[in-house]
This record gives C-alpha cells, sequence and structure tokens, in this order.
C-alpha cells in the first residue's frame, strides 16, 4: 500500500484547486463511491461555447481521491464535456489495464501503482465523473443532481 501513497500522491494532495462552491453555477453534482464513501461535489458554470468558465469542488476522499480532484482542478477551466469525458474513460480503462496508456490529461500516470487495486479505482475516477455529470447537467439545464453512488 505505502506505493499507492507517495510522496506525489500527498503533495497533490494537499494543493487541491478550486475548493468550495461556486454562487451562481449552473449545476451542482455530488457523487459517492460505495465501496470506499468517497464523496465529491462538484460546481460548475460553463462558457456560451459550452467549456468550463467556472468551477469549484468539494472534496471527502483518501489521498488517491484528493490527488485526482487536484489534476482535474488544475486543468478543467476551459474544457469541454468531451474532453473531460475522454479524460474520465482513458483514467478508467488505464487502471482496469484496459489501455497501456493514461490519455491526454496531464499527470494521471502518477496512478499507476494504483492498476492493480481495483477497490481505490472509484476514489481516483470520482472526480472526473463528477465533473462530466456536472457539465451534462448544465448543458441540459438540469441544475442539481443529488448524492448518487459513482460506478
Amino acid at each position: 500500500m505505502s506505493a499507492l501513497y507517495n510522496t506525489d500522491i500527498l503533495r497533490l494532495a494537499t494543493n487541491i484547486p478550486h475548493l468550495g462552491r461556486l454562487e451562481d453555477a449552473q449545476a451542482h453534482v455530488e457523487l459517492r463511491a460505495p465501496v470506499c464513501g468517497s464523496r465529491v461535489a462538484v460546481d460548475v458554470s460553463l462558457d456560451d461555447a459550452g467549456r468550463v468558465g467556472a468551477f469549484a469542488q468539494t472534496v471527502n476522499a483518501c489521498a488517491l481521491g484528493q490527488a485526482s480532484a487536484a489534476l482535474l482542478g488544475a486543468h478543467v477551466i476551459g474544457c469541454s464535456l468531451a474532453e473531460v469525458a475522454t479524460a474520465r474513460d482513458a483514467l478508467r480503462d488505464y487502471l482496469k489495464g484496459a489501455r497501456d496508456d493514461f490519455g491526454d490529461w496531464p499527470g494521471l500516470g502518477i496512478f499507476a501503482a494504483a492498476r492493480p487495486h481495483s477497490a481505490r479505482h472509484a476514489s481516483i475516477l470520482l472526480p472526473f465523473e463528477a465533473t462530466a455529470e456536472a457539465m451534462k447537467c448544465a448543458v441540459e439545464k438540469t441544475k442539481n443532481v443529488e448524492v448518487k453512488h459513482a460506478a
């Protein structure tokens, strides 16, 4: 387990950008991973082109989930739903061993040690899943999604 919680993971976990809530979010989504109990809440507002214009997150997760939220938060502003969903899917497939690379999202290779630990995958994926769901809700004009269980 020590390889899972290395210095790089712990450093990221302590530097999560965009913590908190947005006052005028177009959508709010909160997801929970049933296996570990991690929770991530995301507020998002999209610009006229459908890209993330404003973003906030509340993260109650292990260091892996926090590190994932940090990597997501560092690069999410200006992204489209397709880009976030592609990153989520690439990360999921990488963790499962269905692909050898983690895609184009910067920094996701840090989770290589988690690949054999499937019980940790949900926490790592949670920030990307919540963000994609919030963006989808903003596009569909569905303002709030209460706590849902993530796969």
